[in-house]
């Protein structure tokens, strides 16, 4: 027997019910995946520099125009 379905939210869901029992073991065979999307060239290029940056104050994040720009402290 054959079925086809598809992977939703990590469940595999099946196009029809099938007359199986509980408790029948099946075996999923995998027919085709969905292209990747690759990364923009910028993107990657910013990839390499994540998590690299190091003794910035805490909020930096929060702060971030007074950093760059000199604005006042929110």
């Amino acid at each position: 027997m054959t079925f086809e379905g598809v992977v939703t939210n990590g469940q595999i869901i099946l196009h029809e019910a099938p007359p199986l029992t509980e408790g029948t073991r099946v075996r999923v065979e995998i027919q085709d995946q969905p292209p990747r999307r690759a990364a923009s060239p910028l993107g990657e290029m910013l990839l390499k520099h994540a998590g690299k940056a190091v003794a910035l104050p805490e909020d930096a994040a929060d702060q971030h125009d007074r950093d760059l720009y000199g604005t006042a402290k929110r």
